[in-house]
């Protein structure tokens, strides 16, 4: 499913004979060539609603929200109440100024929600444990589903309506209060909103001596597979939300925002709209997603190119990837990630990789090889070492947007582990959303890449 008015590239059917890494699937990758991908299922027939006599088209994802499992998952959180929260705060607001506000001010409450849950602040809302991303996930698409919905007093056009959308998909994934401003999170307790912003723009340290920090990380995704899956860099990224690290050459702070698995949004630039002005205050940046089992990698090279496995709407595209400035585009970008202190630290208990191998098509050929140690001269990429999915394409944007800023910053992509269930409870059919095995390794995974970051900070 495309979205109005977002540039397409090459959309087509899932080709099998394409490899590559995918932030997840669902079988383990190997420890050797990347699998192939699968092929994607059929995108779930178009579901709509009757408002005050219209039909209103639900997108794929919001269409998953009334199963067994999300609304679980949502009771067993206490964000159950979420969607019915914004559609009464919604009632208020007459004009559009006041629904801009109004949707942009509980985004970001939820956002925050999610943080102080994930952080052991305030109540834990049900016998969820509270590293568990999902809740934030199924609640923003409560909302989203609201608003789509929504019919106001007052004239709301179609742009109006796909505008306070962005505004709630920004304010509710972290990304407008993605900010080195001072306040509260100086202290390590929450983010601060303090009036007038980070003066120190530059590069270094800033005024308090506390190095700056930028992570993302993504929704769950591959929901038709196992509507039950949590994405462990959603959860690292609520969990180190403006913390403070301590590290060798003192404290560093962590700013998160999350991203979602949807191809119209990279390419209408979702990243760098978010990424632009933080990079530019920061001292070093990872972007995060779900990989290999059992084993974490930082990607040394990333690809301009878009695999086509489907995404959380079930859209495949093929193809460059879409960049501004299309004529200046390099095939690869580098990681500059101090990738051999993060391989030589003892982080934690899953084995970390400098992941050197890509898929490119070799100067004056035309098929595909893979090449173990990185790209040759003049290559067209194929898949960089994340892959040909959106955490390929996440580093390429970010290292790219490094490139063009004139950054001297470190940065780059770390795959995680895939999260897995206990043993037992590896059916989707028959199992339950969480089990301790399942808990413990995400908490593992949080802890292993928080580690991670510490030394990259360490060696910069």
């Amino acid at each position: 499913m495309s979205r109005t008015g977002v540039r397409v590239w090459t959309r087509g059917r899932i080709r099998p004979e394409l490899t590559g890494l995918v932030l997840l699937t669902a079988t383990a990758l190997t420890l050797a060539a990347p699998l192939p991908l699968a092929t994607a299922r059929p995108a779930l027939a178009a579901k709509t609603t009757e408002t005050a006599g219209t039909a209103v088209a639900l997108t794929v994802e919001e269409q998953r929200l009334d199963r067994a499992v999300p609304q679980e998952i949502l009771r067993r959180s206490g964000f159950d109440g979420v969607a019915s929260e914004f559609v009464r705060s919604l009632r208020h607001a007459d004009s559009y100024a006041e629904a801009e506000r109004t949707v942009g001010r509980q985004g970001a409450r939820l956002w925050q929600r999610a943080v102080d849950r994930a952080q052991g602040r305030g109540p834990a809302g049900g016998d969820l444990s509270r590293d568990d991303d999902r809740p934030l996930y199924w609640a923003r698409l409560g909302m989203t589903r609201e608003l789509r919905q929504w019919e106001p007093e007052f004239r709301l056009s179609e742009a109006a309506r796909s505008a306070l959308l962005g505004t709630l998909e920004r304010s509710s994934r972290g990304q407008d209060s993605l900010t080195f401003s001072g306040g509260k999170a100086d202290q390590g307790k929450g983010k601060g909103k303090g009036k007038g912003g980070d003066k120190n723009k530059g590069k270094g340290k800033s005024r308090q001596g506390v190095k700056r920090i930028v992570m993302t990380g993504f929704d769950p995704f591959t929901l038709d597979r196992d509507i039950r899956i949590s994405n462990p860099s959603g959860a690292t990224a609520l969990a180190l939300d403006g913390t403070i690290i301590r590290t060798a050459d003192g404290p560093a702070r962590i700013e998160t925002a999350v991203f979602p698995v949807r191809w119209a949004d990279f390419a209408d630039g979702t990243v760098e709209r978010a990424l632009r002005g933080p990079l530019s205050r920061a001292d070093l940046f990872t972007t995060v997603s779900q990989g290999r089992v059992g084993r974490i990698d930082v990607e040394r090279f990333n690809g301009a190119w878009r695999g086509g496995f489907g995404d959380n709407d079930n859209v495949s595209e093929t193809g460059l990837v879409p960049v501004s400035d299309p004529a200046s585009q390099p095939q690869w970008t580098v990681t500059s990630l101090p990738y051999a202190a993060i391989t030589a630290a003892a982080t934690g208990r899953f084995p970390v990789y400098d992941n050197t191998s890509v898929t490119e098509i070799p100067a004056g050929a035309t098929a595909p090889v893979v090449r173990p140690a990185g790209p040759t001269p003049g290559s067209a990429a194929r898949a960089g070492g994340g892959g040909d999915y959106l955490s390929n394409e996440i580093a390429y944007r970010a290292t790219l947007l490094r490139d063009r800023l004139g950054l001297d910053i470190p940065g780059g992509h770390v795959h995680t582990p895939v999260l897995q269930f206990g043993a037992g409870n590896t059916d989707p059919a028959t199992g339950t959303v969480t089990d301790p095995e399942f808990v413990r390794n995400r908490l593992d995974i949080i802890a292993q890449i928080r580690v991670i970051i510490t030394v990259a900070a360490e060696s910069s």
